[in-house]
């Protein structure tokens, strides 16, 4: 059985995050925070169709596809930083941490888009209202992800469980395309607590305080093997006030 999301409203969703760690957005709610509507969110997930595969696949899959880009916003200002490599400590990421992973960067026109930055700026101003230092910048990274079914199943968290060493993750979602899975799963990172719910409606977003949550995604499946490709199409962003992390040897 599909469970749905807790939807919060905008008005009430940093008290969510701030009681429980997380909080789940409905589509409309995105469309006021980032003062974008269905059909320019729907012109920008157009780039998702020009994804190249992710090399860094440990478990040897083919079934994961990315972009990747940084910013800074300060005040009202969203910088794009020179493309720069992915690093997580292993510490947090098992499987593909400990190393620079030089992802293709975003495509020019979604990375200058109104549509991205005008949400990072909403977003991180929001943000900014339940973390305890204000002053200091965000420092962003964007990843355009497709899992697909090219291997009979995709993985979008082949790491399991995890927390990502930032402040907050956002999770848009944008299309589920002809699949099933892909159950999303917030647990407390100090606790027994933990959520289950299905992010089915494209342009939902899930906000999670990546310092109280550990979390995970479900493989997923095609809902019908002759029915074609199969897709699950997402944006995550992560948020960090101490910097973008990097490789020690950096």
């Amino acid at each position: 059985m599909t469970l749905l999301p807790p939807y919060s409203e905008l008005s009430t969703w940093s008290e969510n995050v701030q009681s429980t760690g997380y909080a789940v957005l409905p589509p409309q709610a995105l469309y006021e925070l980032s003062g974008h509507g269905v059909s320019e969110w729907n012109a920008a997930a157009d780039f998702w169709n020009n994804l190249p595969p992710d090399k860094y696949l440990k478990d040897g899959g083919r079934y994961r596809q990315r972009r990747h880009a940084s910013f800074i916003l300060q005040d009202d200002n969203v910088v794009t930083v020179p493309h720069r490599a992915h690093w997580q400590p292993v510490s947090y990421n098992a499987l593909h941490g400990g190393i620079d992973r030089w992802f293709e960067p975003c495509e020019t026109g979604f990375m200058d888009s109104s549509v991205l930055h005008d949400f990072l700026r909403s977003l991180g101003h929001r943000l900014d209202q339940i973390h305890s230092d204000k002053k200091t910048p965000w420092y962003i990274e964007v990843h355009q992800f497709r899992i697909d079914t090219t291997d009979g199943i995709g993985r979008p968290t082949p790491e399991g469980a995890h927390r990502d060493g930032v402040d907050y993750v956002a999770v848009l979602m944008l299309e589920r395309h002809l699949i099933k899975g892909g159950e999303t799963r917030v647990f407390e990172a100090d606790g027994v607590q933990g959520q289950r719910f299905t992010l089915n409606d494209p342009h939902s977003l899930l906000i999670l305080d990546d310092a109280r949550v550990i979390h995970e995604t479900t493989p997923i499946q095609p809902l019908n093997p002759d029915s074609g490709k199969a897709w699950r199409d997402t944006l995550v962003m992560t948020f960090r006030k101490d910097g973008f992390q990097d490789s020690p040897k950096n």
